[in-house]
């Protein structure tokens, strides 16, 4: 259902509001270069910052501009499940293909907690979820047990973003879900690795700037040649490691500025990079091929 490469949004600010222009060619380059898939509205896009009614023309505005042309998978998860609900039902309305639900966040409820939160918003769609999970941001992990539990009793829990940075957690999923469950890489460094232990693909940031080349690695990767997935990960590594060097989206937001298709507009608490890491990253863009030497941004 989610197999392949779905790129992780970035929402693009001007003068503090949803630059609706640069959002409509960010996802037409997408399309462009051949990913299944978007992801608006995720942590990347910056949904935390948003208010309901942006986040509802976020992901409006990526159905319509998407024509079905690709997947939409609508990023609605929140640390309330009322709110998770009423966007999902949103996103929903909107058209959205599916809806990624982050792991809740600051409350970190118990895995009966998380169980229950889940059960609950399936409940309340028909869309086909994804469930994410980033113990690095939330401060816990969707337990394996309860990804069982989900999968079995909740039909369209349909996949889980895995964003913990372990192989093995990979093996262990594919050992308890249903083969048709399916395991997305949320770590772009991780997703050969991720492929080889079960996964089907990648919600990726990198695929914001370089989404024929994610795309290929995934492609290469699924079909079983392995030789030539490794050869585009090592490639593209320096880009997968620099593009983390501060907060997502930060990093990628930069990039995608100084390659001109956005404005460096971030919303608070996020703001520019550190004048190291900045010119770590345009140095990392150049040696890639993706900005001019003589780029100054």
């Amino acid at each position: 259902m989610f197999e392949g490469t779905h790129t992780a949004l970035v929402t693009p600010f001007r003068n503090d509001r949803f630059d609706e222009a640069a959002f409509e060619r960010l996802i037409e380059f997408q399309i462009e270069n051949g990913v299944n898939g978007i992801v608006p509205v995720g942590t990347t896009g910056e949904s935390p910052t948003l208010d309901h009614e942006e986040h509802a023309r976020v992901i409006e505005l990526a159905v319509k501009t998407a024509k079905k042309r690709c997947k939409v998978i609508a990023g609605t998860g929140s640390n309330s499940t009322r709110e998770a609900i009423s966007l999902t039902r949103s996103a929903e309305e909107a058209g959205a293909d599916g809806a990624l639900l982050v792991l809740p966040y600051y409350n970190r409820p118990t895995q009966e907690g998380l169980f229950r939160h889940y059960k609950a918003i399936a409940g309340a769609t028909k869309l086909p979820l994804v469930l994410y999970s980033i113990p690095g941001r939330a401060g816990t992990e969707i337990g394996v047990e309860t990804v069982k539990r989900l999968a079995s009793e909740c039909p369209n829990i349909v996949a889980i973003k895995e964003a913990g940075g372990s192989v093995d957690r990979v093996s262990q999923l594919r050992q308890v879900v249903p083969e048709q469950f399916e395991i997305i890489s949320g770590d772009d460094a991780l997703t050969l690795p991720f492929i080889a232990a079960g996964a089907v693909g990648v919600i990726s940031v990198a695929s914001n700037i370089v989404p024929n080349e994610v795309a290929s690695l995934v492609k290469s990767a699924l079909s079983g040649d392995y030789a030539a997935a490794r050869a585009q990960h090592e490639k593209l590594y320096p880009l997968f490691r620099d593009l983390f060097i501060e907060t997502n989206p930060v990093p990628v937001k930069t990039a995608l500025a100084l390659q001109g298709r956005m404005e460096p507009d971030f919303r608070l608490p996020l703001c520019e990079m550190g004048a190291a890491n900045l010119d770590k990253l345009k140095a990392t863009l150049r040696a890639c091929g993706l900005i001019d030497q003589g780029v100054l941004g």
